[in-house]
């Protein structure tokens, strides 16, 4: 892949998520990322499978360096200091107050480097009644009001990924590189906060808008409803997921698909809005047909029909996937440790070309002679041949 931010310098001072999270989006576009971690213990998020490699930690933890500095001692502090001289960005996720602590607050790194980005994730915001409360994936949705929408009432329980902690370093990532673009003209550093509350609250931006529009309070299948979305078991005990939109050749898709063109004879299938307003009924009928048939014929009746569809696949099935293949979607990585290690290659290609090189996550301290005068020297870029003019 073409490495768009070769030549940037990151310094992250990150825990769990959201913090390596933001820094690892600029690590897989060329960033060089040096993680800073507590001697012995590192990332938090290094132990929570025993040892401190564990998979928690390798999912955002890749394209980086690692040095093991503790900023409350004056040695570390000082290398800690000739890293941020050189920096173009300082990446933090603690609470508000806690990286003045530890020597690492905006005023002092920014006396050091007038011209550095500084990044500051919360939970709540720096400031306010929520400030000072902590904060993690499942606090942060359901404040914003996004976890209403995923939880079943008649199973209530935390369900899917760490959403908050991804979309908030996302977040985070997007703010860096504006800051990074308007210093090309200012010559000034900025400092970016993003909280955890925040960057939910806009990631479920159509909720507030259908409210703040309508007056409607979304629930966990106005969505689906609306999109005509399905999950439906199949003959085989496999799983197929529909989104059926609202162009009506889908429809008629799948009734030839399914060989039931007659399912429009029925007044609560008939159109959009009686399929809107009847769906519990249509998930029962489609779900009687669907299990008469095995997925893979399913697929192929859809495909044939252009459906929109998709096996509803377990993450172990994913790589084998025609399509996942084709993209070279994952990618093998070697530690000479900690050995061979796989994992999703960045989504990202420029002029076509992906991103297939990836470094694995480091481990504690790997990198800290690499560092310990600061940054090493820049390697010199070639300069284009020079051309004679007639």
């Amino acid at each position: 892949m073409t490495q768009v931010l070769k030549g940037l310098r990151v310094v992250e001072h990150g825990t769990f998520i959201t913090g390596p999270a933001a820094s690892m989006m600029l690590a897989d576009m060329g960033a060089e990322v040096v993680k800073v971690e507590l001697p012995g213990s590192g990332d938090p998020f290094r132990a929570f499978k025993g040892g401190l490699y564990s998979p928690h930690y390798q999912t955002y933890n890749r394209n980086k360096h690692s040095v093991a500095l503790d900023t409350r001692k004056a040695e570390d502090r000082a290398t800690f200091a000739k890293l941020i001289e050189g920096a173009d960005v300082y990446i933090q996720n603690f609470r508000p107050g806690f990286a003045e602590q530890i020597h690492a607050g905006e005023q002092r790194l920014r006396a050091l480097n007038p011209r550095l980005v500084y990044c500051a994730i919360s939970g709540f915001g720096q400031d306010g009644p929520a400030a000072a409360r902590p904060s993690y994936d499942t606090v942060a949705q359901a404040a914003s009001g996004y976890l209403r929408l995923l939880v079943n009432p008649a199973n209530p329980r935390v369900v899917g990924p760490a959403i908050a902690d991804a979309m908030t370093g996302y977040y985070a990532a997007f703010g860096i590189l504006g800051a990074l673009f308007e210093r090309q003209t200012s010559g000034q550093g900025r400092r970016v906060d993003v909280s955890m509350f925040e960057a939910m609250a806009h990631f479920n931006l159509d909720a507030f808008t259908h409210l703040f529009s309508v007056g409607e309070v979304m629930g966990p299948y106005s969505r689906p409803s609306v999109s005509q979305s399905y999950v439906l078991e199949c003959a085989c005990g496999g799983w197929i997921a529909l989104h059926m939109s609202s162009p009506e050749k889908f429809w008629q898709g799948l009734a030839t698909a399914m060989e039931r063109p007659d399912i429009f004879d029925d007044e609560r299938f008939r159109d959009r809005s009686a399929r809107i307003d009847n769906q519990d009924a249509l998930i029962e009928v489609l779900g009687g047909i669907f299990k008469q048939r095995p997925r893979t014929e399913w697929c192929e009746r859809l495909v044939a029909q252009d459906v929109p569809h998709a096996p509803m696949y377990r993450t172990d099935e994913v790589p084998d996937d025609a399509q996942a293949k084709h993209l070279q979607l994952f990618v093998d990585t070697q530690h000479p440790v900690m050995g061979l290690s796989r994992t999703v290659r960045s989504p990202i290609s420029f002029d076509g070309q992906r991103s297939l090189q990836v470094a694995p996550p480091p481990t504690l301290g790997e990198h800290n002679i690499l560092y310990a005068k600061g940054w090493p020297a820049r390697q010199a870029t070639p300069k284009p041949p020079h051309k004679e003019t007639a």
